[in-house]
């Protein structure tokens, strides 16, 4: 991540601080905070975004024997990420938390398994399967990589007179 501002706190809790809220702001596409914080989460999601568009196409077809219910031998082919995807999967998992799904209260747990079987990593298959193609889409149709984020004033919190700020993404 870029080097951002100290935030008030010690480099080990404010580089906490913006991976859990650029995580929350990839999972959930808007993050409420300060204007400070709000900046600096702008500027880590906007280069998270631009790795995953940069590698989210990279994928290879490989042939796999995989052994069905009968006991029998099959060959299937399969895609998976290529060198590139790959590294810049690693890299974006450094940068943010694994959130994980949740269950919804009308969810059965069978239902719910069946939603979230394979998945291991939701956060970056949200990033990579989401928001790289639409951003991708973006960039051919108007021409302009960036701008993946807004950061939208709020006005001062009541208290301590912080300047808040909405981050989300576009």
């Amino acid at each position: 991540m870029a080097k951002p501002a100290q935030l008030g706190r010690s480099t080990d809790q404010h580089m906490a601080i913006l991976r859990s809220q650029v995580s929350t702001l990839l999972w959930n596409g808007r993050v409420e905070t300060t204007l400070a914080r709000a900046k600096a989460v702008s500027a880590a999601a906007e280069k998270i975004l631009t790795i995953a568009i940069n590698s989210f196409g990279d994928t290879v077809k490989v042939e796999k024997d995989i052994t069905n219910s009968k006991g029998v031998k099959v060959k299937k082919n399969v895609l998976v990420d290529g060198a590139k995807k790959l590294a810049a999967r690693r890299r974006i998992m450094a940068k943010v938390y694994d959130l994980q799904e949740v269950k919804t209260k009308e969810e059965s747990r069978k239902a719910f398994d069946k939603r979230t079987g394979a998945i291991n990593h939701p956060l970056i298959e949200k990033i990579f399967n989401e928001l790289a193609p639409k951003y991708s889409k973006r960039i051919k149709e108007v021409g302009q990589g960036g701008g993946y984020t807004r950061v939208l004033k709020l006005g001062s919190r009541r208290g301590d007179d912080a300047e808040m700020a909405i981050v989300e993404l576009i």
